[in-house]
């Protein structure tokens, strides 16, 4: 990437802006909105002003500051939540012949939990780890993970062992810088294109099944005319809550069906009812045999966690402006905070199998906004959902979930993988990536383009040759072997046996 040469004033000026920002604190360097152009630059200010402490108390107004933009990505994050940790538990139930009462009930003890780690880790002590969402990519695996006889409880715990694993050694932050742009831009834009289309098919099979097929279509073309509109004016922000809202209220209008079901109340929160033998999920407790049959399957599911973090910050540097280093997304930070909730999650009884959350530091970066204040309110929604139950109804109704996904999330994955392949020798490596995840999964072809990237085969030679032997090859095609191995065993190769069913027979 070019950059301007810049004279020595300028530079002295930014030595001299980056010092102050070391020495002061936020609150003494915050400015009022009234004493700006724009808001754009109100909030480009905030991000630069901040200074996240690690393992220390970060307080609202002393450290950050609420904004109207931070209920946004609040919002978005907190129907991703409900859709996503709903999949999950129904996924889960379906095999194992639990009732929906179930899915409702474990959804809403989620919510609960997942808000007391929200507030500690994003919102506290680690002001620069994602929120721990939900781990989209393993709902595929889960029937594969039932059928051999896995566990959740052990399955969750040997994810968050994992991932504490890599987070202390620093893996993820490793994996990111050996990743280029190309084979990042080219994730971006496979995620980005595959979201969009799976949501758009989701709301016309839900049109189809209310015999109503044109709302699917007049809701879509006016999420696209909002969605030009808000660009133009520069206020895609609003995307997420504009889009709902009409997407909702022009399916009404249009007689789509709609009810509130699911009335205020609480979860049990007893972890022993959630692991009896008769109540819960009536597995019982794990045992030693439990842990050694879904072993692979949490090798793959921390493994996959590098390219999705990496898309996320990757968002962040795109979408924020200069000088805001310390506030973006930190990948060790993150991997330990989402491996932390795992842990403690699954002990207490819940269904979630986490990862960085899309639905929430996407939006969030679009609005330029930092991440704990918009934690903290995510939090809020997310108890309020929960007790309250009717915004769970609302959250899961098809016109409203996949406009939300869609111009959230989806759509600015595409934009970012556009904009981080635009120069350079970057389409090359962006193409195979879209090509190999289109052949097995991302994961495959993240790890299979970053061993082609780094050798030099695609992509730039330049940078290929400027990496050591452990960089160029040694680490990326460990990555590769391991991935490839741990999914032959699984069955994920398409046209390939599963090799641990194999074993077994």
């Amino acid at each position: 990437m070019t950059t301007t040469p810049k004279d020595d004033t300028s530079s002295q000026a930014e030595q001299v802006s980056d010092t102050q920002t070391v020495s002061d604190s936020y609150k003494n360097l915050h400015k009022p909105s009234s004493e700006f152009a724009s808001r754009d630059d109100y909030l480009e200010h905030e991000l630069q002003i901040m200074q996240p402490k690690r393992w220390r108390p970060n307080l609202p107004f002393r450290d950050y500051r609420f904004e109207f933009e931070d209920t946004i990505p609040a919002m978005a994050g907190t129907i991703g939540k409900v859709v996503m940790v709903g999949a999950i538990a129904a996924t889960f139930a379906a095999p194992l012949g639990l009732s929906d009462a179930f899915v409702l009930e474990n959804v809403r003890y989620e919510l609960l939990i997942v808000a007391i780690f929200i507030i500690l880790f994003s919102g506290f002590i680690l002001p620069t780890a994602n929120l721990a969402g939900t781990h989209g990519p393993l709902i595929p695996l889960i029937p594969i993970v039932v059928a051999a006889g896995g566990h959740p409880m052990a399955f969750g715990l040997l994810i968050g062992a994992l991932g504490l694993l890599l987070a202390i050694s620093k893996g993820g932050s490793l994996l990111a810088r050996l990743t280029s742009k190309g084979v990042c831009g080219g994730l971006l834009l496979y995620l980005g294109f595959i979201g969009t289309i799976s949501q758009v098919k989701k709301l016309f099979a839900w049109a189809e099944q209310i015999q109503m097929t044109h709302i699917a279509f007049i809701v879509i073309l006016a999420t696209i005319l909002l969605y030009a509109l808000l660009e133009h004016f520069k206020k895609r922000w609003l995307a997420v809550p504009l889009s709902c809202l009409i997407g909702g209220l022009t399916a009404f209008a249009l007689g789509a069906p709609f009810e509130f079901k699911t009335a205020p109340g609480l979860p049990n929160m007893n972890p022993m009812y959630w692991w009896g033998e008769n109540t819960g999920w009536m597995l019982g407790l794990p045992t030693l045999e439990s842990f050694v049959v879904v072993l692979p399957f949490a090798i793959l599911a921390v493994a996959m966690w590098s390219p999705d973090f990496l898309g996320h910050q990757v968002f962040q540097k795109i979408s924020y402006p200069k000088r805001t280093e310390k506030v973006q997304m930190n990948i060790d930070d993150t991997m330990l905070s989402a491996s932390v909730r795992q842990t403690f999650g699954s002990i207490l009884g819940g269904s979630n199998f986490t990862s960085s959350w899309g639905t929430y530091i996407v939006p969030a970066a679009i609005a330029k906004r930092p991440i704990p204040a918009g934690a903290i309110l995510t939090a809020l929604f997310c108890v309020i959902a929960g007790i309250w139950g009717y915004p769970m109804d609302l959250a899961i109704w098809q016109p409203v979930l996949c406009v939300a996904l869609i111009v959230g999330v989806f759509i600015p994955l595409l934009e970012a993988g556009m904009e981080m392949t635009r120069e350079g020798k970057t389409t090359q490596s962006a193409a195979i990536v879209v090509f190999a995840s289109t052949l097995v999964n991302p994961a495959f072809g993240w790890s299979l383009t970053m061993l082609l990237d780094n050798l030099g085969l695609i992509g730039c030679k330049e940078r290929s040759s400027e990496l050591t032997h452990m960089s160029r090859w040694i680490i990326p095609l460990f990555m590769f072997v391991l991935l490839t191995s741990v999914m032959a065993m699984v069955g994920m190769l398409p046209g390939i046996p599963a090799l641990l069913e194999n074993f077994r027979h």
